[in-house]
């Protein structure tokens, strides 16, 4: 068990000691093994959780059942649903899942909203993982519209390639980072393997030819 889990996270070491206080008082450590559904739309926000260690995945299901990541939540990052919900008390619009074990001390709405209302600093933390995450989702969107298929694709490849070049994934887990259909990213993939970039194997990925994506990446973005 963390004995000061506060200074596991680089944005509340710089609280004042009565905002750490309360804190300590008010959060409660839980433990989330990996694929539990922490969400779902239509539940009632209770409270605001602070991740230690872990990542979960926020998501929409469009009424045809594609799933679209929104953003994840990892250590030291807020949650922008949770925080919208709980101030103005609604429901929420998406749903979470842990990707991975999580570990987080989670503060009730009412701890939460006396700390917003008495702590300028938790104040001032709350909000700008507001604005960060706000951020990162207007980059998304606009990566959305204005960047192809292809080299989103190749961008997440890149972003996933491990040290021995492989990727545990699926193409549904594919689709669902980039927001389209698992058929084109099964068509890209397999483009990407006719040109000796990529191999294709059950759950997994083995990237070929990286600095070919690398060149896909930056010289066909518009």
């Amino acid at each position: 068990m963390i004995s000061n889990w506060i200074d596991e996270l680089p944005s509340l070491r710089d609280l004042d000691e009565e905002t750490k206080s309360a804190l300590r008082r008010a959060a409660v450590r839980v433990n989330l093994p990996q694929g539990k559904i922490v969400f779902r739309p239509g539940d009632a926000c209770v409270q605001f959780p602070l991740i230690v260690s872990g990542s979960i995945r926020v998501q929409r299901v469009t009424e045809s059942g594609r799933e679209i990541v929104l953003y994840r939540v990892t250590a030291n990052e807020t949650c922008i649903l949770t925080i919208a919900a709980l101030l103005a008390t609604e429901c929420y619009s998406a749903e979470a899942i842990t990707e991975t074990e999580v570990v987080a001390y989670v503060l009730k709405a009412a701890p939460f909203k006396g700390l917003m209302n008495q702590s300028s600093g938790f104040r001032s933390l709350v909000f700008e993982g507001y604005s960060r995450r706000i951020t990162t989702l207007m980059s998304k969107i606009e990566e959305l519209i204005c960047t192809r298929i292809d080299v989103r694709l190749a961008e997440r490849l890149l972003e996933l390639m491990g040290a021995n070049h492989c990727i545990g994934t699926t193409q549904q887990a594919l689709a669902a980072d980039l927001g389209t259909a698992r058929e084109v990213i099964g068509r890209m993939l397999n483009s990407f393997e006719r040109s000796g970039w990529v191999k294709l194997s059950r759950g997994a990925i083995e990237i070929r030819d990286a600095s070919a994506l690398s060149m896909l990446i930056d010289g066909k973005r518009d």
